[in-house]
């Protein structure tokens, strides 16, 4: 269908759509037949869709905030005037859009505030209530039209299935369109070339084109091979919708298409491009394999499902292979709880990459809603349990078919003789060692040669209790800390998270002992130090990369007994030294004040004062609430507690550091001593 006119009515004298400010739009999925774009990024995601159903029309914007936003007064208008179809009806405007009702009775059009009633041409309201779904349905199938908006991203952190559950998704799946949890930047964006509409990114025609592509053996050209990484995300989006006859046609065209076909051989020694035919086909083949008998081994297993911190993997030791589908039976109390199964642990989306050693996406999660759940991953995995964050569901038996036993060991619970006798001798290529703080995922491979698991957790429990300790909690975590290796990641050799995520290459660093004890293990430690930061008293950009490496100094010195000249290159003495020089050459500027010149400020209050201070205000920022989200009065806020804390006045000593100390911070902290042994003045021309 040619939806040229359409544009042309809605784009009338619009070159341009700001969408610029603090509101946040979900991306919008237009997978109807007779659906089109209207506002569109560079990068092909929709934030403005419109739709034909039946007899009438439909626009969908990504907030409910643009249905009003003076910025799009014209495109409201032109909007307003296409769904009206010229018969200069009356405008219903939902009560919760009363900005909107206010902008249209000011330029003139009949409008009134009111739920969907008879008599209404055009209908307006927010996609955050289904109330009215089936009503709004058969008002536009009979000649009516829909005005709607609403984001769904927020909604998404307490509901994973936004695709079918979201409230303004019950109303608009039908019109072909879906509000996803995926957001888009806030700013100004080019409209839409309406002479161009036939060669516009549109989800069904690109999809219907890469599959005739994919039978035949030539690369793919553009505009398709440019419209991949969005095609990718929006298929995973698609294969999520609710049944209907276009969703189940397609879902058979694609699932008849998969079966047959080869997965790709990808490693770090053959990678793909992330725009290809193979990376396609990885990402078709892991959506279809998650989606409905019993299996051989049947085992039960016990999960902790009360959980007082953030959500949390339990381990179930339990494998599943690829391709193959595990049933897990839950008793009835456990039902519609938050808790999920998940198969596999290397979490990193890889979809943005430019060359994939690995399929982007190879975990598969299905949230627990009956008593029965089916699953299965194409590339197989470690099995676990997700319990959400403040659950209080007590331990929870699972009865798992279809899955095997994996290499685990768990520190005070497994013989160390039937590690080396059976449990490293395992053929699962994935391993988990476990102890209280800490859970480390790794290959197989790499720790075949581990004689004395024990020895190693011990060391990590030693690891982890000073990583509490400087950070003034309790030494038992709320949820362990993961450690997960993986052939390729999103970002960097590690990221920090939940899990931390790191190469393969880096395992050695972190499992074998002796390399431990020799050289340290910074990089781990500098992750698990990201997770410990806080809000209250980091300063970002300046020192994210800073204060999480006093974790790597504390336990380098307190554990290991490596000191912090030795834990790291930059960290010798005259490294330091011509660091704090070249800083203060021209001045101190806050913008150059970052990763080892920020880490040096803490350094030098932590040598001329001990750790005990640090712990103090750790501890005291847990208690104290209403922290200013600005940097200069959260640097402020440091200062005057850390000087209160040692009994001196160090307004002077940061103020050489280029920190933004205010003259009420400076009378404030005048009545403490001054620091005689100040490092920095010796510093200062």
């Amino acid at each position: 269908m040619d939806f040229t006119k359409s544009l042309k009515t809605i784009l009338q004298n619009i070159t341009t759509l700001d969408i610029s400010g603090r509101y946040i739009p979900s991306e919008l999925l237009l997978h109807g037949p007779l659906t089109f774009p209207v506002g569109m990024t560079d990068d092909y995601q929709c934030f403005v869709g419109a739709a034909f159903y039946g007899r009438g029309r439909v626009v969908v914007e990504g907030h409910e905030e643009f249905l009003s936003k003076p910025e799009l007064k014209t495109f409201t208008m032109n909007t307003i005037s296409w769904l009206d179809m010229s018969r200069k009806g009356k405008i219903g405007v939902n009560k919760e859009l009363k900005a909107l009702a206010d902008f249209l009775q000011k330029e003139g059009l009949p409008c009134v505030v009111s739920d969907l009633v008879p008599g209404l041409s055009v209908y307006c309201c927010r996609a955050h209530s289904d109330t009215e779904a089936e009503t709004i349905q058969q008002f536009v199938a009979e000649g009516g039209s829909l005005f709607i908006g609403g984001q769904s991203w927020s909604w998404s952190y307490s509901h994973p299935d936004v695709v079918s559950q979201y409230p303004g998704n019950k109303i608009i799946n039908k019109f072909g369109i879906t509000i996803l949890s995926r957001t888009i930047e806030p700013k100004l964006y080019k409209a839409l070339d309406p002479q161009t509409e036939a060669n516009t990114y549109l989800f069904p025609r690109a999809l219907c084109q890469l599959l005739k592509d994919l039978k035949s053996v030539a690369e793919l050209k553009p505009p398709l091979s440019s419209w991949m990484s969005q095609l990718k995300k929006d298929v995973t989006s698609f294969l999520k919708l609710p049944a209907s006859p276009i969703v189940s046609s397609m879902w058979q065209e694609l699932s008849d298409f998969v079966q047959p076909f080869n997965l790709p051989n990808v490693s770090k020694e053959r990678p793909v491009k992330s725009c290809s035919k193979e990376a396609f086909i990885m990402i078709l083949a892991q959506e279809m394999s998650c989606m409905d008998k019993l299996g051989d081994p049947c085992v039960t297993v016990h999960i902790d499902a009360t959980n007082l911190g953030s959500d949390a993997w339990r381990s179930t030791g339990l494998y599943l292979a690829p391709r193959i589908k595990a049933t897990l039976l839950f008793p009835a109390s456990a039902v519609g709880k938050g808790l999920q199964v998940q198969i596999g642990c290397q979490t990193d989306d890889l979809s943005s990459a430019e060359q994939l050693c690995r399929a982007p996406v190879v975990v598969c999660k299905k949230n627990v809603v009956n008593e029965k759940v089916v699953i299965s991953n194409v590339w197989g995995g470690l099995l676990y349990v997700i319990v959400k964050g403040k659950s209080q569901l007590g331990t929870v038996p699972i009865t798992v078919y279809g899955a095997e036993p994996a290499p685990i060991f768990i520190n005070g619970q497994t013989e160390v003789s039937s590690w080396l006798e059976t449990i490293r001798t395992s053929k699962i290529p994935w391993a988990e060692l476990i102890t209280e703080n800490i859970i480390l995922t790794v290959p197989s491979d790499s720790i075949r040669s581990l004689q004395d698991p024990d020895v190693l957790l011990s060391q990590w429990d030693t690891i982890m209790c000073a990583i509490a300790e400087l950070a003034v909690i309790p030494k038992k975590f709320l949820r362990p800390e993961r450690f997960v290796a993986d052939v390729q990641i999103s970002a960097g050799w590690m990221h920090a998270g939940y899990p931390v995520m790191c190469l393969q290459q880096s395992v050695k660093d972190f499992t074998d002992l002796k390399i431990i004890k020799k050289d340290g293990m910074w990089g781990p430690i500098h992750e698990l130090g990201h997770n410990q930061q806080q809000h209250a008293w980091e300063f970002p950009p300046h020192t994210t990369e800073a204060t999480c490496n006093l974790w790597s100094i504390y336990v380098h010195e307190n554990v290991l007994g490596i000191p912090r000249d030795k834990a790291h290159n930059d960290l010798k003495p005259e490294k330091r030294d011509a660091s704090i020089k070249e800083y203060l050459k021209n001045g101190p500027k806050l913008a150059e004040w970052n990763k080892w010149t920020a880490l040096e400020t803490y350094l030098q209050l932590q040598e001329g004062f001990g750790w005990d201070p640090f712990k103090h205000l750790f501890s005291k920022y847990q208690t104290t609430s209403d922290v200013s989200k600005d940097n200069k009065d959260k640097m402020n806020l440091w200062a005057k507690l850390f000087s209160q804390a040692v009994n001196k006045n160090l307004a002077p000593f940061f103020q050489v550091w280029g920190w933004p100390i205010d003259e009420a911070t400076r009378n404030e902290l005048t009545t403490l001593p001054e620091w005689e042994n100040d490092p920095i003045k010796k510093y200062i021309v």
